[in-house]
């Protein structure tokens, strides 16, 4: 970072903070802040008024006011790490901390400190993590002086404006990627490569127009669609143990093969409950219809909330042809309709093989498998580095957050400068 260190420093005796500006203090969080605890807002829930704050902002609205006026909100209960500054009447629940900012304290000094916090050091090591009252208030942090206090707010809200308007743009670079991804596969799985192609009503609603010679048939016609063994703990024996697959393990275009769970799959089973090289794996519930072929040798089966499809004539029928065809209608949300209506949606086999697709001839789906396949990969690409550069600016800020905070770097001279975009 191209900003000066402070001249003198002396150790802090705080092992993970290290060294601080000589004239700075070390104070307990206490003597910053007085922390209090949130409350149960039921009794006064309503659906308007003062802001009710939880550990992800506001969620409802309440009656009355817990508090009015500038704090730093700390969660105690599951996530902890995230905190949030509040400068209105608001209430915020009982899985909360809320602060009262004490004289010569910046409130938003306090709340780029807090994010800094080291969680691991408060936090019970839990299942659901905790901190208490007595020990955050005891927590000690680097303090300087209210003047320095307020310039180092000012210094990281306007760099950390900058930088959050960079990740924003290129997040939204990434969301137009992936808008392209979707156009592009749903272009060539209904109208094809040739654009002077002859068209026909394909008498399936969604798909409207489709090439003339490709046929509309229904999923059953081409593939044969099979769900997995129901997992049942009372009948495994471990006689016949063998890994399967569960609907977390297959991604988009990606399967889990590492530390999988294992049933009874007797010799007899094989058969009907494994999947081979060249299988489309699809997923009957939660995203209903995402999908990936498995591309291994090795034995595997796979539980019954997949469905197995497998080409009834592998010379007619490309498995990832059939891919992209599903992520089209995944996308498109095609399956909706189909799905049954329990709390988790979910696409029962018979109804699945009744959807009607339109299918090229063999070698036309192998061509925009090949197309598809290089431009996916492309898009993939860019999505990948502008990620990357989303993750390094993430880390950036975290970073500047710091070094601000604890004194690494000095501000005190710092300006805001007027035309300057990039942090």
């Amino acid at each position: 970072m191209d900003y000066p260190a402070y001249p003198v420093y002396r150790e802090s005796g705080i092992e993970w903070l290290g060294k601080i500006p000589d004239h700075w203090e070390v104070r307990r969080l206490k003597f910053v802040a007085e922390i209090q605890n949130g409350r149960d807002y039921k009794e006064v829930e309503s659906s308007e008024g003062y802001p009710v704050f939880g550990s992800g902002g506001v969620f409802r609205f309440a009656t009355e006011y817990l508090y009015d006026g500038e704090s730093v909100l700390f969660g105690r209960k599951g996530t902890i790490d995230k905190p949030l500054y509040v400068n209105e009447k608001f209430w915020t629940v009982d899985t909360m901390f809320y602060s009262v900012i004490l004289e010569q304290t910046h409130g938003r000094f306090l709340y780029f400190f807090a994010t800094t916090l080291q969680f691991n050091l408060l936090a019970t090591q839990t299942a659901l993590p905790s901190i208490t009252q007595t020990d955050l208030g005891n927590y000690l942090i680097s303090y300087p002086t209210y003047q320095e206090q307020q310039t180092i707010a000012q210094f990281l809200d306007h760099k950390t404006q900058q930088i959050d308007q960079l990740i924003a743009k290129k997040q939204t670079l990434i969301d137009k990627l992936n808008e392209q991804r979707i156009a592009l596969i749903t272009h060539a799985v209904t109208k094809g490569l040739n654009p002077a192609a002859t068209l026909k009503d394909s008498g399936v609603e969604w798909l409207g127009e489709i090439p003339k010679h490709w046929e509309v048939v229904k999923l059953s016609y081409r593939y044969e669609v099979l769900l997995g063994k129901m997992l049942d703990d009372k009948r495994i024996t471990g006689d016949f143990l063998g890994e399967y697959l569960r609907n977390t393990d297959v991604q988009w275009g990606r399967i889990n093969d590492e530390s999988l769970p294992q049933m009874d799959f007797r010799p007899d089973e094989y058969e009907r409950y494994s999947i081979k090289k060249g299988d489309l794996v699809v997923c009957e519930g939660g995203e209903i219809g995402r999908c990936a072929i498995w591309e291994r040798e090795t034995l595997c089966f796979y539980q019954k909330a997949l469905h197995r499809l497998r080409p009834v004539d592998p010379k007619n029928d490309n498995a990832r042809f059939m891919f992209y065809v599903l992520f089209d209608a995944v996308h498109q949300e095609r399956f909706i309709n189909g799905a049954s209506k329990a709390t988790i949606a979910h696409l029962p086999a018979e109804t699945f093989r009744q959807y009607r697709f339109a299918y090229p001839p063999m070698i036309e789906q192998r061509e925009i498998v090949n197309h598809l396949d290089k431009e996916t990969a492309r898009i993939d690409r860019m999505v990948e580095l502008n990620q990357q550069t989303i993750d390094k600016l993430k880390e950036y800020r975290t970073a500047l957050i710091t070094a601000a905070v604890t004194g690494k770097i000095d501000l005190r001279n710092w300006q805001q400068e007027t035309n300057h975009a990039n942090p």
